[in-house]
């Protein structure tokens, strides 16, 4: 017997109380994805609705009759223009802390109540179910037929990042946008997440390290159970880690088991105030696609951590390079992000990369510029651009004043930039193709040995020191755009 969604459309409750107000998103999410649940049970074992099975998402809306200028030196929590706001949410187990900062911030900054709510907007079945297990396998092809008339489905017109990008404009009598993205953008990523690490969108920690090398994630794995095996557990300074959590094994064609396409490590901590590290390969195309996804969760920071060719004939093996400006020559974000567009140095992680550094290898002021160099980095889309021409290429780094080449970091900076989550990068050089050093495979094996640990180190320590100086000062008003929405 299929009956009604619990919570119908149009539904709402006003609250000046931010955990009463999240508590009743997570009542009406739950009761909503439990109805669609047990009516796909329903469908599978043989019944057939007589009309479609519609569940929808909970929503938080604020009016603002006139504006009043309050305590705004956070870079997020407050509106500027009068006007009625909202958008839709999503899985509160996962954004319970989030939704409360958000929403204590919005009634600090503004009379009046939040106005929680049932909108109009479908939950598509897929999202309903988190085990990352196709529905379509326990359906028939007849059932399998009527899927699309009887359920919600993913709607991909419909999820987009025009507000990120500040395409979005509301029609007339439509809703402002609070957030960044929409509840249907976030389950997307949170299943593709699922998909591309083999890790539950839940591990994902607050700080976040990508890498391009297989040794970066070898070398989490020994530090973190070095770290979780002393006593007391992960304990480091006044900070303790709680368990490290590693992907599951997918299925590949052949029927044997192999780690996802871009498999994340967790290093746990209460409030996901840990590190997450995520191998993401090799590619701009990869570093765009990870950094899309794993944006929804808005961490507090992401930085990379990989190797580039010095571009100076000063430059050594090993020698480290901190990002300070990219050339954007991977063309993976010129749609979504013009080249003319600068992406500034944000000093908060500049700051942390160096004193990590010089942490790790002992070297402090001028004598940190021995084992480091501040600059810009060349990334490209082009893996084998030493046979591209040498003198167009020398020009080319010449005019840009580049230290270091490779292929991820300014993806990376500048979908931070773009998706508002601050970024760094600090580079290892492993080879010097202008000078003659070229990667060989017994020079970066031992390369590899003797610089990965190092590196890794020296990454932490900038989550440590991240995490120790607060994420109030880290969210800074460099990320954010005029007509900004009010969520983080």
């Amino acid at each position: 017997m299929f009956k009604d969604a619990p919570f119908m459309s149009g539904q709402s409750q006003h609250f000046s109380d931010p955990e009463k107000a999240v508590a009743y998103v997570k009542e009406i999410y739950e009761a909503n994805i439990d109805y669609l649940r047990e009516s796909f049970e329903e469908f599978t074992k043989g019944e057939t609705p007589t009309k479609k099975i519609e569940a929808f998402y909970p929503y938080v809306a604020i009016d603002i009759k006139h504006f009043e200028m309050k305590d705004t030196r956070l870079s997020y929590g407050f509106i500027s223009k009068p006007g009625r706001y909202s958008t839709t949410l999503t899985r509160p187990d996962i954004f319970w802390d989030y939704y409360l900062e958000q929403f204590q911030q919005l009634l600090s900054n503004h009379k009046g109540s939040l106005e929680i709510g049932v909108s109009d907007v479908p939950i598509p079945v897929h999202f309903a179910f988190q085990n990352g297990k196709p529905i379509e396998n326990n359906l028939s092809s007849d059932k399998a037929a009527l899927l699309r008339e009887l359920f919600s489905l993913p709607d991909l017109s419909k999820i987009d990042d025009s507000i990120a990008n500040g395409d979005y404009v509301p029609e007339e009598g439509e809703d402002k946008p609070l957030a960044l993205f929409t509840a249907p953008r976030t389950d997307y990523s949170l299943e593709r997440l699922r998909h591309y690490t083999g890790t539950k969108p839940a591990d994902f920690q607050r700080f976040v390290i990508f890498t391009n090398y297989p040794f970066y994630v070898d070398e989490f794995i020994r530090q973190s159970r070095e770290l979780l095996s002393c006593s007391p557990k992960g304990r480091t300074g006044a900070f303790c880690y709680n368990s490290l959590i590693e992907p599951s094994l997918m299925k590949n064609p052949t029927g044997n088991f192999t780690l996802p396409q871009m498999p994340a490590y967790h290093l746990t901590a209460p409030d996901r105030q840990g590190v997450t590290i995520i191998n993401i390969g090799v590619g701009p195309s990869n570093a765009r696609t990870i950094t899309d996804h794993v944006s929804v969760l808005r961490p507090d920071a992401w930085i990379m951590l990989g190797h580039c060719a010095g571009l100076r004939e000063s430059q050594r093996l090993g020698d480290y390079v901190l990002a300070h400006a990219y050339v954007r020559d991977d063309r993976i974000l010129d749609h979504e992000l013009p080249v003319w567009v600068p992406l500034p140095a944000l000093s908060e992680v500049q700051l942390a990369m160096e004193g990590a550094v010089a942490s790790v290898t002992g070297r402090v002021g001028y004598g940190l510029k021995s084992v480091m160099r501040t600059g810009t980095v060349v990334s490209t889309d082009n893996r084998n651009w030493e046979l591209s021409g040498f003198p167009h290429l020398v020009k080319k780094f010449n005019h840009s004043r580049a230290i270091a080449l490779d292929m991820e970091s300014a993806a990376i900076a500048a979908n931070g930039y773009r998706l508002r989550v601050p970024y760094g990068t600090l580079l290892c050089v492993s080879d010097r193709p202008l000078h003659g050093e070229v990667k060989l495979p017994g020079m970066a094996s031992d390369f590899y040995r003797k610089q990965v640990t190092q590196h890794l180190s020296i990454g932490l320590k900038v989550m440590d020191l991240l995490r120790e100086n607060g994420s109030e000062t880290l969210h800074s008003r460099k990320l954010r755009s005029y007509a900004e929405v009010a969520f983080r």
